[in-house]
């Protein structure tokens, strides 16, 4: 029997429902203040990195001040974050190149945003889709591969491969909200160990690829 190619028109509909506003879950007020927080988001929490960043931000107010930071002095502000060492090298060589390349403001496009230490695809994905609403491509995360791949939108598993599925599928005036939408819905109802399946409107159009545990 042949698999059932995804709706995606539905998926859209029924996303859209549910989490019906763009909203960016990491505190910021600009670019800057938001790379910093994706930086420091890798492999930490949101509320934890909102937590950090006012501290953060009150002690280096701009790209200039902190590129001009003592490493040390930035490690102990963001030490909760984890991997604090690495992030706060990315930190201050990624804020000392925008201050030193790109006069002070975060570059708009893909190219330039991938030249700043710490800046992943993922990450550029972020800024452009979610901030400043000119996407590139996808942002996929641990959240959106799984849930991709239980939706039947992709069978791949490596993120580049699983965002070139994605950016077939998906009309391009959903790419900066449609990854907020599924990290969302990962969060809250299909999380990585036990899918909440019977209380998720997306059950119907869901053939639960690789599912093995849900209520």
């Amino acid at each position: 029997m042949a698999v059932k190619k995804p709706d995606v028109t539905a998926l859209l509909k029924a996303l859209q429902k549910l989490y019906p506003k763009h909203i960016i879950p990491l505190h910021h007020k600009n670019a800057w203040e938001l790379l910093c927080a994706v930086i420091l988001s890798a492999q930490c929490t949101d509320e934890r990195v909102n937590q950090i960043t006012p501290a953060l931000f009150a002690a280096y107010p701009s790209p200039e001040a902190l590129a001009k930071a003592d490493i040390k002095d930035v490690e102990k502000l963001i030490h909760s974050a984890g991997f604090y060492h690495s992030k706060a090298l990315s930190l201050i060589e990624s804020s000392k190149r925008i201050s030193e390349v790109y006069g002070g403001q975060v570059p708009q496009n893909m190219k330039d945003l991938l030249t700043l230490r710490g800046v992943a695809r993922k990450t550029a994905n972020v800024m452009l889709g979610d901030y400043f609403k000119k996407p590139e491509g996808i942002v996929v995360d641990t959240h959106i591969k799984r849930l991709s791949f239980r939706l039947g939108l992709t069978k791949q598993t490596d993120p580049v491969k699983v965002e070139q599925d994605l950016m077939k599928i998906i009309p391009y005036k959903y790419w900066g909200w449609f990854g907020i939408a599924v990290i969302l819905h990962g969060r809250q109802v299909c999380n990585a160990r036990k899918p909440a399946c019977s209380r998720c409107s997306l059950a119907g159009l869901c053939p639960r690829n690789g599912v093995k545990i849900s209520d």
